[in-house]
């Protein structure tokens, strides 16, 4: 099969498309013909710094030895022990070594594809999607009538949090730049700030929560618009640079906040859960929730597509296609418009 694997180049040229030996399942696993697969910032993280893959390798106790993550596809093969699938099922998920014609995982990282989405919707949702998910209904414990601001709201995650917060009942302040400001408005967000006309630190609004994906203001800015039992909470790529390279100053600063703060300061990096992959199944089924999808790339281009996330320019997810046809009609007008179309049916 064809797959990408990392060679000694910390760069998206150090990326190579070539043949390896089909993946065999394990006794609890599921091999799947993948059919596309997305893009997350943590694979350009794992490109350019090889150390965070060795750190990942030691907490999982996998090698992280070829890139991707979130993936959708058919399943090929099941291992004995696996009861949920069966050949044939089009399921998504999380699988190391996405980037590939073949991947296996294990069944409790996997759900069922919703009937109404297309692979490259559902291979957009499974880190993005379950990071907005959990980081607002459990870390965040997002309330009806509660405002929220989402800061970087028209990236993979926050694109994601602006239609979850919406359907948790919040009142959604949105922060992106200019020529994201309609798509966002789009999504749900009651209100959106341009951050290149206005700082939200400098808005005098106050918030319920904050929820972080940029990480581009001091303690002392976010903490001046929470309200005073407000949470704030950094997700994604703020919570892993936090936990890498600060964890113990992050740890006493925590200490200190919490003995003479009475707002909340936390970071966190998403759980793979069943459970939740099944929520944002229902999610999309329903309407509540439609991926927004920049760009499609096929396989060979994988190193194009992270160069572009990188830049950190896309709206909403990047996927990889490895049949043309997976996206016809996911372009940013599409989704507006069946999101609009949504959202309106939806009776939250």
């Amino acid at each position: 099969m064809k797959a990408i694997v990392y060679d000694k180049h910390a760069s998206p040229a150090g990326l190579k498309c070539v043949k390896i030996d089909k993946p065999i399942p394990g006794e609890d696993e599921v091999l799947i013909r993948v059919r596309a697969a997305s893009v997350n910032p943590l694979d350009y993280h794992l490109l350019r710094h090889p150390m965070i893959r060795r750190v990942m390798t030691l907490m999982s106790k996998q090698k992280t030895t070829r890139p991707g993550r979130d993936l959708a596809g058919e399943v090929e093969a099941v291992g004995a022990s696996v009861t949920q699938f069966a050949v044939g099922d089009e399921v998504f998920g999380v699988a190391l070594g996405a980037f590939a014609e073949y991947a296996v995982t294990s069944e409790s990282r996997l759900a069922a594809k919703p009937d109404n989405m297309s692979f490259a919707e559902a291979a957009a949702v499974p880190v993005a999607g379950l990071t907005a998910l959990q980081g607002l209904r459990d870390h965040g414990a997002v309330q009806p009538g509660q405002r929220v601001l989402i800061n970087g709201a028209a990236g993979g995650v926050g694109t994601f949090a602006v239609q979850i917060a919406k359907t948790l009942g919040a009142d959604v302040t949105a922060v992106c730049s200019t020529r994201n400001v309609e798509m966002v408005r789009a999504l749900g967000a009651a209100r959106v700030i341009d951050y290149t006309e206005e700082d939200y630190t400098r808005s005098g609004d106050h918030f319920d929560l904050i929820f972080d994906l940029a990480g581009n203001h001091s303690f002392a800015e976010r903490r001046s618009v929470l309200n005073p039992k407000g949470i704030y909470i950094g997700a994604g790529m703020v919570a892993l640079s936090l936990s890498v390279i600060g964890l113990l100053a992050g740890q006493i600063a925590e200490y200190l906040r919490a003995r003479f703060v009475s707002q909340k300061f936390g970071s966190f990096i998403a759980k793979i859960d069943q459970k939740d992959l099944t929520v944002m199944a229902e999610f999309m089924k329903s309407g509540k929730v439609t991926p927004v999808i920049d760009r499609s790339y096929s396989l060979p281009e994988v190193p194009d597509a992270i160069r572009y996330v990188e830049q950190h320019h896309a709206r909403g997810k990047v996927v990889i296609t490895l049949e043309t046809y997976f996206l016809t009609s996911n372009s940013i007008d599409t989704t507006r418009d069946r999101l609009q179309g949504g959202l309106e049916a939806v009776n939250i």
